[in-house]
């Protein structure tokens, strides 16, 4: 059954949507220009140096014009400041997918214009994430680095421990056959030098590149010993003496020449994509579909529409469980199923889930999750037809797919919603944010409804009144508080800050990215890496 679309562009709700939408969107790019800003900020010091910034190194390596998929540009929004107008989001670090010499490889590169490329608690959380997209998807991983470490300042005894992660993630990408390709453009110090140490191929620049276990203070004050940074870890003792670098560049232009020519020769060059026509519906749309408060209903096969080739839309079991849709399409080429949902989950719609999951897997072709849901139905009608037994079923398929999963919050994300529709904790290969969506455990307002009927009911069997003002002020006070501490915590920018996505992104770009998505996922299936029971030693 095809499904045709009865959405107006044009109407006075499209119109107030669409710039609602515009509204967030223009501030999600200048958080990410904020960033980039604060970085450029140290324009003179590096080109004094004789350096590029890190913006401008990865635009030399990657390949002019290719399509490269920023992850994860909010982490730590929020988390270094308070202030939304003074937080700078990033993590102190950059990543993305892009092409390297034909390439599809996963890169990384230190912000070394903020704070000399320090790593940041959420700019761990999102190395560590990167590094297991790249292992999930099979792709070399290409390392920027220039870091002054940890900030001694700001030490914290966790991130020293699960800093160990991002070590054994690089042996586990070698191990798994996956390229790992460092260029060492500035310091790595203390666990900073594990970096290089882990790497199959480094690359270093004359004069600028550091790597020792202890730098000169350190060791001073540890051993009494005097040594240069040269002596102790620089780029010509590294490759001439203790054998950590592969290669010695004069600058950062020759290390990253260097670096396009070291994964040209991998010969991993993916085969040309075949066109696949676009969508009869104008992305634009898009922007108008979603209300900003998500208290009014959508239609997801609009949203589908405008994503799918031809925006031709195969819909299973249309009739049964109304309000979760499931439907078989393709985009960019690729063969998926979708499931969104119009409303809460119910029983129909749960079985019609997980019917269409385990049919998907049979066929083998990726599910692509639009979450747009307030959660599973609640109410007594939906415990006694076995809501939480079927609801357990859809998670179970969720859990256990056996094709790749991609999860895009266009709207609501509340409550076991999120967990059936695959959310973070479900491990999807790829998830991404619209600028307007919400996740958390309930609305604020329903949580704060909730937490007063428990405190009149506490009071009443006190036998304290709660028609006084007094007792009504303290209530609406209370009541306040907890609808602002879920609102906030619910927005798109600070779930995406705490690296609860892989990015925020402009609901025009959701094609694009989900065909991104599909063809990595798509060559991760055809590559066949020699794995091997160790990560390649450095001799």
């Amino acid at each position: 059954m095809s499904f045709e679309t009865t959405f107006n562009p044009h109407s006075e709700q499209a119109a107030q949507r669409r710039d609602a939408m515009l509204a967030r969107i223009a501030q999600l790019r200048a958080l990410e220009d904020r960033a980039a800003q604060a970085s450029a900020r140290s324009a003179p010091v590096f080109h004094q140096r004789g350096q590029l910034l890190p913006r401008e190194r990865i635009g030399l390596l990657l390949d002019p014009g290719a399509p490269w998929l920023p992850l994860c540009s909010l982490a730590g929004f929020l988390q270094d400041s308070k202030d939304p107008e003074k937080s700078v989001p990033g993590g102190g670090m950059l990543a993305g997918i892009g092409f390297i010499s034909g390439v599809r490889c996963m890169v990384v590169a230190s912000d070394s214009g903020i704070e000399a490329g320090a790593i940041q608690p959420r700019g761990l959380e999102k190395i560590l994430r990167v590094q297991e997209m790249a292992l999930e998807n099979q792709l070399p991983f290409v390392h920027l680095v220039e870091s002054a470490g940890a900030n001694l300042m700001k030490y914290q005894v966790e991130g020293f421990v699960l800093g160990g992660g991002l070590f054994r993630n690089l042996a586990r990408l070698s191990a798994a056959g996956l390229p790992v390709i460092t260029v060492q453009h500035g310091s790595g110090t203390a666990g900073g030098a594990y970096m290089p140490g882990l790497s199959d191929v480094v690359i270093m620049v004359r004069g600028r590149s550091r790597a020792f276990l202890a730098g000169p203070p350190l060791l001073m004050a540890a051993t009494g010993e005097v040594a240069t940074e040269e002596e102790l870890g620089g780029a010509e003792m590294h490759t001439g003496i203790s054998g950590l670098g592969e290669y010695l560049a004069e600058d950062d232009r020759e290390a990253l020449g260097i670096a396009r020519r070291v994964v040209d020769q991998t010969g991993w060059q993916a085969r040309p994509a075949t066109p696949a026509e676009p969508p009869r519906f104008d992305a634009d749309d898009l922007l108008a579909l979603m209300p900003p408060h998500h208290r009014e209903p959508v239609d997801m096969r609009e949203v589908m529409l405008r994503i799918t080739d031809a925006s031709d839309l195969l819909e299973f079991k249309p009739l049964y469980g109304a309000a979760t849709v499931c439907a078989q399409a393709h985009i960019g080429g690729h063969a998926v199923g979708l499931i969104s949902n119009n409303g809460p989950i119910d029983v129909a719609g749960a079985n019609k889930a997980t019917h269409f999951i385990q049919w998907m897997c049979q066929l083998g072709h990726p599910i692509i999750y639009l979450q747009n849901t307030t959660g599973y139905m609640v109410g007594k009608d939906s415990e006694q037809t076995g809501m939480i037994k079927h609801g357990s079923k859809m998670i179970q398929a969720v859990t256990n797919a056996t094709v790749p999963q991609i999860t895009l919050q266009c709207g609501a994300s509340f409550g076991a919603g999120n967990y059936g529709m695959c959310g973070r904790g479900y491990a999807p290969r790829f998830l991404f944010t619209w600028p307007n969506a919400r996740t958390a455990v309930m609305g604020g307002e329903q949580a704060a409804k909730t937490m007063q009927i428990v405190a009149e009911a506490g009071l009443a069997r006190k036998g304290i009144a709660t028609d006084t003002p007094e007792v009504q002020a303290q209530m609406k006070n209370q009541f306040d508080a907890i609808v602002q501490k879920f609102e906030s915590q619910a927005d798109a920018f600070s779930t995406s800050g705490l690296v609860l996505d892989d990015g925020v992104i402009d609901p025009r770009d959701t094609r694009a990215v989900l065909s991104f998505c599909l063809d990595t996922i798509a060559e991760a299936a055809q590559r066949q890496p020699r794995r091997m029971q160790f990560g390649v030693a450095r001799m």
